[in-house]
């Protein structure tokens, strides 16, 4: 189930990244935001948000035996695509 709801977020933030793409480029993404002080707040919270998820990713990928450095470097590179990879390639844990 937890596999499903990943993949269906993945897939529709997937569209929606292409069609904001389309519409102002890999660029216009970051420059959009700090054209007002409301997208700048959006934007901030959101580099405060994925620097606390790529904290837990690292720890995470400690605990597990993985390499960390793909999934950090995907999070700075396409921000939330990079955990919700990590958390889709991750194996099964006897505890969740």
């Amino acid at each position: 189930m937890q596999r499903t709801l990943i993949t269906i977020t993945l897939l529709l933030f997937g569209a929606l990244t292409v069609m904001a793409m389309q519409e102002v480029g890999y660029i216009g993404l970051f420059m959009s935001p700090l054209q007002s002080l409301a997208g700048m707040q959006i934007f901030i919270d959101l580099v405060i948000a994925l620097s606390l998820v790529m904290v837990w990713l690292w720890r995470d990928a400690q605990t597990t035996g993985r390499n960390a450095w793909p999934w950090l470097l995907a999070t700075l590179m396409l921000g939330s695509f990079g955990p919700l990879l990590y958390l889709l390639t991750k194996k099964p844990s006897a505890t969740c």
